[in-house]
């Protein structure tokens, strides 16, 4: 089975590895693995992720265009080169009031010290 992840030891242009689709939300998976994974996400105009509530904690940098992210009620805009941390067990969505790019980072691990 073909990996979906980028070719390791390469450089990658991320804004450039990942186009606007209109319409829609597109992502490509950076690394993917059992404690966490790396996407970049294209969203277009007017789309949004669907809200949410994660177990783990979740790293979100704008790297083109503005983001809007939205945790537990509380609006972020967010323009490129800026980043959020999306705490884990809180209700979050991301809104593309104009078209952006951005990187996700979840992070699956660490939590197993901590009682829920």
């Amino acid at each position: 089975m073909p990996s979906t992840e980028l070719e390791k030891s390469k450089t990658h242009i991320l804004i450039e590895i990942i186009e606007y689709v209109p319409n829609s939300v597109v992502s490509k998976t950076i690394i993917r693995k059992t404690t966490g994974n790396v996407s970049v996400v294209a969203i277009d105009t007017g789309e949004a992720l669907a809200e949410k509530i994660s177990p783990f904690d979740t790293f979100v940098q704008v790297i083109e265009g503005r983001a809007e992210v939205v945790i537990d009620n509380h609006s972020n805009n967010l323009i490129a080169g800026e980043g959020i941390i999306i705490p884990a067990h809180t209700s979050h969505n991301v809104k593309a009031n104009e078209r952006f790019k951005m990187i996700s980072t979840v992070i699956k691990s660490g939590y197993e010290d901590v009682a829920i």
